[in-house]
């Protein structure tokens, strides 16, 4: 989930390659981001609670890797150095953040940060051999980039974090037509946010 945002494992470097086994699960895609009430995401329109936060935490640490497009992946940069106001929680985020391997999906950028490879062409042939790789969950950050693989039929996993909050305005969620989902669990988060989360139908 981009703290803009299933269990503990530990992550191989983006450039490694894992001998893939017939026997072994292949890793889940799944697309995760804060909602408000009218369908828009904007990581500066959440502050998440305490409790959010922390669950983003874990998700973060759990998480086999992440997938970004070159906006999101500049914006969750804000990571990858220290600021001396964080607190604890933001520090642990960080050093999740920091120790997942990263694939960023962008013709135009020259290179990235640590921990990161680029992705500039073939983006289903580089997905689907990451997803036969790997195993665990793969955060897909962004929607311009899951409406690209969702059209690919490549996302396993939909989840909005549905706030109480209407924007009126903004980039939404789904960045194009809805695909047919299916509901398989609700939960509360807090006070006030409800996690929904969907497979393809």
């Amino acid at each position: 989930m981009s703290t803009s945002l299933t269990y503990s494992r530990t992550p191989c470097s983006p450039d490694s390659t894992t001998p893939h086994n017939p026997e072994t699960r292949v890793a889940k895609l799944v697309f995760g981001m804060n909602q408000s009430l009218d369908g828009y995401v904007d990581h500066m329109a959440f502050a998440p609670s305490p409790m959010l936060f922390r669950h983003f935490i874990e998700e973060a640490q759990g998480q086999a890797g992440s997938v970004y497009g070159r906006q999101m992946y500049e914006v969750m940069r804000y990571w990858d150095d220290d600021h001396p106001e964080w607190d604890a929680e933001e520090h642990a985020f960080a050093a999740a953040w920091r120790n997942q391997p990263k694939w960023v999906v962008s013709r135009s950028l020259k290179s990235v940060g640590p921990n990161a490879r680029l992705v500039e062409d073939d983006l289903e042939g580089a997905i689907r051999e990451l997803k036969a790789k790997r195993e665990g969950e793969i955060e897909v950050a962004g929607p311009n980039l899951a409406q690209s693989l969702t059209e690919l039929g490549l996302i396993d996993e939909y989840r909005i974090y549905l706030h109480p909050v209407v924007l009126s305005h903004g980039k939404p969620y789904f960045a194009g037509p809805r695909p047919p989902l299916r509901l398989m669990a609700n939960d509360r988060i807090g006070e006030d946010v409800i996690r929904l989360v969907y497979v393809p139908a």
